[in-house]
């Protein structure tokens, strides 16, 4: 798998992570969702470089223009809830791509937890370029389970990982379940887990942060 982190080399970037990461800022919802949506369009377009281009030539009011454009057949994927923020800033990037949507949340019990993988909509996959968002990779447990839940759908000819923040340990996990064709985009790697598997340093839930705290099943 080949790994891509953006936070090696300082940009932009950094000022949307610090708000997202600021528990005096991270509380306005609004603003949140917003710096999430950003950071996905950074990502977007980090990654846009290394996908397939096709010459092409574009009628002006004025003469006629040579240009590249996008030649890869897009699926953009995102686990519900806390990753529609970052899907929609994706998708201002990406916008003709055809879109899936899975839910996968932790099930905890008394060794620990376990991924429920509960609601799933997909279009085919069969030789596409698949674009997996999840805003934070903690145990990569999470991502493994929501590709496992689209093999069904079709192979994919490439696949791109996008996340926010992850953890050394989530990253190396999901090096072990995906392939050479296989690409990880995200913008920052923390240093460890808790004990109940979130990231530390982190920024918390990004889910309740988004849209509110949840009940607990």
């Amino acid at each position: 798998m080949h790994i891509h982190n953006l936070s090696l080399q300082n940009s932009v970037l950094n000022t949307f992570l610090s708000e997202i990461r600021n528990i005096h800022v991270q509380k306005d919802s609004m603003r949140f969702r917003r710096n999430i949506e950003r950071i996905g369009e950074v990502l977007g377009y980090e990654m846009s470089k290394v996908l397939n281009y096709k010459p092409s030539i574009i009628e002006t009011p004025l003469g006629n223009c040579d240009i590249s454009l996008i030649h890869n057949d897009i699926v953009l994927c995102s686990i519900l809830r806390a990753g529609i923020p970052l899907h929609n800033g994706l998708l201002n990037y990406f916008d003709t791509a055809e879109n899936a949507f899975i839910s996968a949340y932790r099930h905890h019990n008394p060794d620990g937890f376990e991924i429920i993988v509960e609601y799933l909509a997909c279009p085919n996959l069969e030789n596409k370029t698949l674009i997996l968002a999840d805003p934070m990779l903690a145990t990569g447990q999470s991502m493994v389970a929501t590709f496992e839940a689209l093999k069904p759908f079709g192979k994919p000819k490439e696949i791109h990982l996008i996340s926010i923040i992850g953890a050394k340990e989530g990253v190396e996990y999901v090096t072990k379940h995906f392939d050479d064709a296989t690409y990880l985009w995200i913008a920052a790697i923390d240093d460890k887990l808790n004990d109940k598997g979130y990231i530390i340093p982190g920024l918390g839930d990004a889910g309740d942060l988004a849209f509110g705290e949840k009940l607990q099943k």
